[in-house]
């Protein structure tokens, strides 16, 4: 046997086994050896050894007796001198004791400092077992969702009676995943829920965004307003730039300058035209629903894509392997698949090659653009679609991008029930893929050309 491979505690727990073999035989040599001697005296070494035997029998019970009512006292006093074995086990079992209350008493002193914690927090925090019963709450959760004792044991389904909290709760895999709410008892409020699985239970968290929600309108009224407002101005100074620019008696020395601000005022407009889009998209809750001839649709995105593509001189290639179509708005949809067709051209060097994809997939349909460019490091992927971010600032002004087009992408897509989702490696290219899910995509079989509305 390889003793390397034992237990940490086995050499232990072999010594202590050791010690009490050896306190007990003691005693039996010595008792044994006892009457031995009395016996050889009394002229009967058998009867010597016989007695001395009961009399080490009798002693060891009223150990175990005694050993017994000061375990029945549950081993809060230390133990008396039982003598042997007994002694070892008592004194173990009582030093056991001792550690397990400082174990208990720092995990009661930590319960209780996390239930205090919770119990101050402004947030409601709601603790719910595998049935989805409220086993217990905080001071918060109880003065926002009006809880009382009665509620004990009550469904937060039913506490929470809101069909999009509901298809949330259901669906939740993960704390990154909240949904924000109006909520249901105060229609000026709102509400961010976020459910935690651990083991079979969960964990509700509920935040009030009531200000946040109100900072965020305020940031899009201002950007749309802004946008409004600057959009009068810049079209004067685009109208007097390009009519001073084709002056035939311009003096050379400044057609340079009436070029250059013809292509910042020309900048400057695309950033307002999508900020007002971008505007527009955030604010509307719901987009007029139409029947998309997707085919039909990539075609004249393809069409678009090559009149881009005669500075770049790519192989760009159209492949439609599926003539299901969607439901949305076409103009969103339009905007956002040639946004990233146009980035896909724009990001990759002369002669590269660009396909653009439309096939069937399991419970959907799957747009796909794939270029062989200059791809983008893990790092950036994630925060791609945030408004102005740019992987390369110096890159994307060389491009005369505004930094808003995979925002525009992010919210289409979103109105659309849609998901996108990047895969890129540096120096290789990029492949980003669309997936409409199985509500969105019209087939034949859904119904005729009258009746192509989403159910």
């Amino acid at each position: 046997m390889n003793l390397d491979n034992r237990h940490p505690e086995a050499p232990r727990q072999e010594r202590h086994t050791a010690t009490l073999f050896w306190t007990d035989f003691k005693w039996l040599v010595f008792m044994i050896a006892l009457g031995a001697v009395f016996g050889w005296y009394a002229g009967s070494i058998e009867w010597g050894i016989i007695i001395s035997l009961l009399l080490y029998y009798g002693w060891r019970l009223y150990a175990v007796q005694q050993f017994y009512l000061w375990m029945s006292r549950s081993l809060t006093v230390p133990p008396p001198d039982f003598s042997g074995s007994l002694t070892f086990m008592a004194n173990q079992l009582y030093e056991s004791k001792k550690q397990k209350q400082k174990v208990d008493q720092r995990i009661t002193a930590l319960v209780t400092k996390i239930r205090s914690s919770l119990l101050a927090l402004q947030d409601a925090v709601i603790l719910l077992d595998k049935e989805d019963r409220m086993d217990w709450w905080n001071q918060s959760a109880e003065t926002l969702l009006a809880l009382s004792s009665e509620d004990q044991g009550r469904s937060i389904l039913q506490v929470i009676n809101v069909p999009e909290f509901h298809q949330y709760y259901v669906s939740a895999t993960s704390p990154n995943e909240g949904i924000r709410l109006r909520s249901w008892r105060n229609s000026e409020r709102f509400l961010q829920c976020e459910v935690t699985h651990f083991g079979h239970e969960k964990l509700l968290i509920i935040y009030d965004v009531t200000r946040l929600q109100h900072l965020e309108k305020m940031r899009k009224d201002f950007v749309g307003n802004v946008s409004h407002e600057l959009r009068t101005p810049l079209t004067v100074l685009m109208g007097y730039i390009e009519t001073f620019s084709d002056q035939p008696d311009l003096d050379p020395k400044w057609q340079r300058g009436f070029q250059l601000m013809t292509q910042q005022t020309s900048r400057m407009n695309r950033i307002i035209n999508d900020l007002l889009l971008l505007s527009r998209l955030e604010n509307e809750e719901t987009i007029p629903v139409e029947y998309v001839d997707m085919p039909r649709l990539l075609v004249n995105i393809f069409d678009d894509a090559q009149v881009y593509n005669k500075e770049y001189g790519h192989v760009i290639n159209l492949h439609l392997d599926s003539q299901k179509s969607v439901y949305g708005s076409e103009t969103y949809l339009h905007s956002a698949l040639l946004n990233l067709v146009t980035n896909a051209i724009k990001y990759t060097p002369k002669g590269g090659e660009v396909n653009i994809g439309w096939q069937d997939s399991k419970e959907g349909c799957l747009f796909s653009v794939s270029d062989n460019g200059i791809g983008i490091a893990r790092e950036h992927i994630e925060r791609l679609t945030e408004r102005f971010y740019r992987v390369d600032s110096g890159r994307s002004r060389n491009t005369g991008g505004t930094g808003l087009g995979l925002a525009i992408v992010k919210h289409v897509l979103y109105q659309h029930q849609a998901t996108l989702s990047i895969e890129s490696t540096e120096g290789k290219g990029s492949t980003f893929n669309i997936f409409f899910p199985s509500q969105r995509i019209y087939t034949e079989d859904k119904g005729n050309e009258d009746d192509k509305k989403p159910t």
